[in-house]
């Protein structure tokens, strides 16, 4: 499993802000475990904290705002895009003002930076959500939406659609993230002209120039108000007969709008909180679907905090019966693991088919065959045994015991056909040979019971 990482020291970077116009500087931070990601305001009274979630989005005019109290802060999907792409779980960021710096509108240097100060590993393993079913957000009024399907990795295909003869159809796609730096982390946030007039009519894009921005000229119009737009850009005056890209610097790719969309919803879904893993189909996205489907998400997110392990019964297993048989003393009819499929630096997974010949349904019972509930809590200690005294140099002259259970729930009862899979974690590590852990069993995706229970490790008698 991978372990969650931080940055290895902290770093600046100074720029004008996009829409404000005034000079920031933001400052990433190395933070603990578990900690996510966090903004801080250091220019307001009591430094305001701004946790990075998508419930604190406000507003996805032209960015995504983050608010908590008096305390806002947008133009942060490009800094999130590239932590959360390049793999940090953790960081406090600092900001003297109500927005990032927009930089050359992309993700180029906060990758670049983020390379330059490295990452540091942490001891806690990444909680990482495994889609397993299709989830699907939709705006009927634009046809905007956004897919996620179950699959092996993390990776998106974005496609955008607008009536412009200058852009009109394209699409982006990423298949593995290690690929974010090379592929995606460059390409630059883009407006129309014909949207100008508008922005700067609203009090945005104050900061706005042929440097920080793709600048798209589909529409022809008249020169003088082609001029005075030119104007208030700052920029020469240029032939509105002319239609195409306004830059000083050419597209780094000829698809670098959708490219830039991918980054986007790269940087609205770290607002979930958690990787994923999945595959992301987005369809005409923009910031506004971006945090309807990152709310969604962290909706299903918290209705299954618990998730059930990945179990594919044909995958090798790392313990079969024999090696369980080395390290628990149980047999026949009390040994209630059959296989372990995955052992981690906390955790350990496990499986028990469970069938009709079991011998406590004869009166457990005769028409209606369940398995004992203590059974399910003494099958979750034998996988949390297997654990502990894997971790032994000579397990045969140990023994695992009970000393505390509690904390127990029944959620569902166990048949004769059913699969159980055990996910047992150690929240703390072993002290004095006591074993605190923490137990699920799971049919299919649900689950049936867990426990907290301490176990205690003993050397036998000679």
């Amino acid at each position: 499993m991978n372990k969650q990482k931080t940055l290895n020291g902290s770093f600046s970077l100074f720029g004008k802000g996009l829409h404000t116009g005034l000079s920031l500087t933001v400052t990433f931070n190395p933070a603990p475990e578990n900690y996510g990601y966090k903004i801080q305001r250091i220019d307001l009274p009591g430094e305001p904290i701004i946790d990075a979630v998508a419930e604190n989005v406000t507003e996805t005019t032209r960015g995504t705002v983050l608010t908590k109290g008096e305390a806002r802060v947008s133009t942060v999907e490009h800094a999130l895009a590239a932590l959360f792409a390049l793999g940090i779980d953790n960081c406090l960021m600092q900001v003297n003002g109500p927005e990032f710096p927009i930089l050359d509108g992309s993700a180029k240097f906060y990758v670049e930076n983020i390379e330059r100060i490295g990452l540091k590993e942490q001891n806690a393993e990444k909680d990482i959500f495994v889609i397993k079913s299709k989830i699907e957000i939709k705006d009927e009024n634009t046809g905007n939406s956004i897919i996620i399907l179950p699959d092996e990795n993390f990776s998106l295909n974005v496609l955008v659609h607008y009536d412009s003869g200058v852009l009109y159809n394209q699409y982006a796609t990423l298949e593995d993230m290690e690929s974010f730096k090379d592929e995606i982390a460059s390409s630059r946030t883009f407006v129309f002209v014909r949207e100008l007039e508008g922005l700067l009519n609203l009090g945005l894009i104050k900061g706005g120039d042929l440097d920080n921005a793709i600048v798209i000229y589909e529409r022809e119009m008249p020169q003088d108000k082609f001029d005075q737009l030119t104007d208030l850009l700052g920029v020469p005056h240029m032939d509105a007969k002319k239609l195409g890209y306004l830059n000083h610097k050419p597209l780094v790719w000829n698809n670098e709008p959708a490219r830039h969309k991918l980054l986007d919803i790269i940087g609205d879904l770290a607002l979930i909180g958690k990787p994923l893993q999945g595959r992301i189909i987005a369809t005409c996205p923009g910031h506004t679907i971006n945090n309807k489907f990152a709310r969604a998400m962290r909706k299903v997110i918290r209705e299954h905090q618990i998730q059930a392990p990945i179990y594919d019964p044909n995958r090798e297993p790392v313990m079969d019966i024999k090696r369980i048989k080395e390290l628990l003393p149980h047999r026949n009819p009390m040994l209630l693991v059959d296989k372990v499929t995955e052992i981690g630096s906390n955790y350990i997974v496990g499986t028990k088919n469970v069938t009709m010949n079991e011998p406590y349904f004869n009166g457990h019972f005769p028409e209606e065959p369940v398995m004992p509930g203590v059974l399910l809590i003494e099958a979750m200690s034998q996988c949390g045994a297997l654990f502990v005294m894997n971790m032994l140099d000579d397990p045969k002259k140990y023994s695992t015991y009970f000393i505390k259970i509690e904390k127990v729930i029944f959620h569902k009862k166990v048949v004769p056909g059913d699969t159980l899979v055990f996910k047992i974690e150690q929240p703390v590590p072993m002290r004095h040979s006591l074993a605190v852990m923490k137990g699920y069993v799971f049919v299919g995706e649900k689950l049936v019971a867990e426990a907290q229970f301490t176990g205690q490790i003993i050397k036998n008698k000679e």
